[in-house]
Order: C-alpha cells, then structure tokens, then sequence
C-alpha cells in the first residue's frame, strides 16, 4: 500500500512542490495539505496520513504546537510527524524531538532526500541518520548541556543495550547497526525494543534526546 502523506506549510509554492514531488513516487500518496497548523490538526485527525511533513513556523498554531497536539493523540496506527525547517540550527528542533517528533530536515535538502525521509519515517524509524541532523541535535542539546539528567534507568541497560544506544545517537540505521556489531538486524530491533522500553520512550528520536542530555554521547 502507498504510504500516504500530508503537508503543512505556510508557503503555497512548498507545498505544491513537495506534494508533486512525492506524488510522483509510486509508492507514496500525498492526500492532503495545510497552510497552518489548526488547520493541519484538524485534517489530519479526518485524514489520519501515514506522515505529515509539518513546517515549523506558521500562523495560527505553529508547527511545534499542531505537531503535540498530534502526537499526543494516541492514533493508531501511529500518524508520524517529520518537521521542516528553514535554519540550520533552530531551538525548535530539541522540543519537537522530545515531544515525538520523527526528527526533522532542511527544506533546502535534495528531492531525494526528502523522499527517502518520507520512506524512512513511514517505516518507523526516526530521521536521524544525516549529517546535517546529527549536527543540529549535538548542537541544540549542548546548548542546554547545563540541564543534563543522568536517568537512574540507564543503568538498567546491558553493555549491549548502551552500546545500541550511543550507535542509534550517532545516526546509525539498524542495518548500519547490524554490520557494526556483526548481529542480524533482527536482534538489533530487540536491543532497540529495549532500549526504548527500559528507558520509558516513545521512539528512537527521544532515545537520541535522551544520549545527549545523559551525556552517554558527546556533542562532536
């Protein structure tokens, strides 16, 4: 089945020109948009979209605000949310990644890596794997390094799990993951499992969170 998209953004042309980007992909549908975000929360909930690329900056809600409204939702299946962003650094960024966001990209990126992100988070796994988005999360977090938390439930995690964790931090897909540490790809899904599991979180984006701010990983 196609996975199906919807589009939030204050910009008319971004809009079109992402949703005849995507839509010229086989496997993806874009069935609808948004140039605010009450409005995106509104559709979404009558649409329920696979994905929904959500611009950070708009009127009447922004991005950030349509993004918790529709994350803490409860939809299920899950309705994944991938944030769109002008800046290459923006303080938005952290808290939409806390909230559980899928994780974020430049809107000046490539086509194709927009259609790979599309891909990526419709299958649940968090956009975490550019350069350019492991820079901004190092940033932002080391920005706020003097609000670290060291949460007692890491200590919980085997050698392994931690060992998952930092690789997940530093954008590695589970593939990637997988020929690191020479295991199938199926036990690193486990170790993933519980990972999030153990540590109370909702998906790989707040694993990633949660990395920097404990200081397991090291902005760098």
């Amino acid at each position: 089945m196609a996975i199906t998209v919807f589009i939030a953004d204050d910009q008319a042309m971004v809009r079109q020109g992402f949703g005849a980007l995507l839509a010229s992909q086989p496997d993806i549908s874009v069935i609808g948009d948004a140039p605010d975000g009450a409005v995106a929360v509104s559709e979404v909930r009558r649409l329920r979209p696979d994905v929904v690329l959500m611009d950070v900056r708009m009127p009447e809600m922004n991005g950030l605000d349509a993004a918790r409204v529709i994350l803490s939702a409860g939809f299920d299946p899950p309705v994944r949310v991938l944030m769109l962003t002008t800046f290459d650094v923006d303080d938005y960024v952290y808290e939409a990644l806390s909230i559980g966001a899928s994780g974020f990209m430049l809107k000046d990126a490539p086509a194709e890596e927009l259609i790979r992100a599309v891909r990526v988070v419709a299958d649940g796994e968090a956009l975490l794997a550019p350069t350019v988005t492991r820079r901004l999360i190092a940033d932002v977090t080391s920005r706020r390094s003097t609000a670290r938390r060291k949460p007692a439930a890491l200590s919980a995690l085997t050698p392994r799990e931690r060992e998952v964790l930092e690789l997940i931090a530093r954008g590695m897909s589970n593939t990637e993951i997988a020929d690191r540490l020479f295991v199938a790809e199926q036990t690193v899904k486990t170790h993933v499992g519980k990972v999030l599991s153990k540590l109370d979180l909702r998906d790989r984006a707040q694993a990633v969170v949660l990395a920097y701010e404990s200081g397991l990983v090291t902005p760098g």
